[in-house]
């Protein structure tokens, strides 16, 4: 992918993640950052198949700044973005054209890595309704939203791969 190319991907999608979210946080409150969270814009993250590496850093850098207008911390902003920044790369390398497989990278890895978490900041909530919690959330966002968006997205672009 060209440079000029490869930076207007990774501004494109920092900016739709980080809009997504703050939208979805005004409007929904909690359900974007709650022990159980529905993030709309996780239904980008299997995008990562078709629009490669730069896609996947371009919703990491959207991570950070949603996750810093909340600010449930430094913890949230490092992990919650690294957890976007794998499971993109995940999908962009690993998914071999398969909608399903792009999806399942971030329901697994962001479940792990914010769940793990997210812990810290919901006490007394038993470990595993966290983790089910983020699980559903994800499922919806990347299954119900996210497979249908990339079918869309590579029906429009002729099942081309712009990485």
């Amino acid at each position: 992918m060209r440079r000029s190319l490869a930076i207007t991907v990774a501004a494109l999608f920092a900016a739709l993640y980080a809009v997504i979210t703050i939208v979805e946080t005004s409007l929904g409150g909690p359900l974007t950052y709650g022990f159980i969270q529905v993030r709309l814009s996780d239904a980008m993250l299997p995008l990562a198949m078709v629009f490669g590496i730069p896609s996947a850093i371009g919703l990491f850098l959207g991570a950070v700044v949603a996750n810093a207008y909340y600010a449930l911390g430094p913890l949230d902003i490092i992990f919650g973005s690294l957890a976007n920044l794998i499971a993109g790369i995940l999908s962009a390398k690993f998914s071999r054209g398969n909608p399903y497989l792009a999806s399942m990278y971030p329901v697994v890895v962001v479940t792990l890595i914010v769940g793990s978490y997210l812990q810290l900041f919901f006490e007394g909530i038993p470990l595993w309704l966290i983790y089910g919690g983020v699980l559903a959330g994800e499922l919806i966002a990347c299954f119900v939203v996210g497979v249908p968006l990339l079918k869309v997205v590579q029906r429009a672009l002729g099942r081309k791969k712009l990485d």
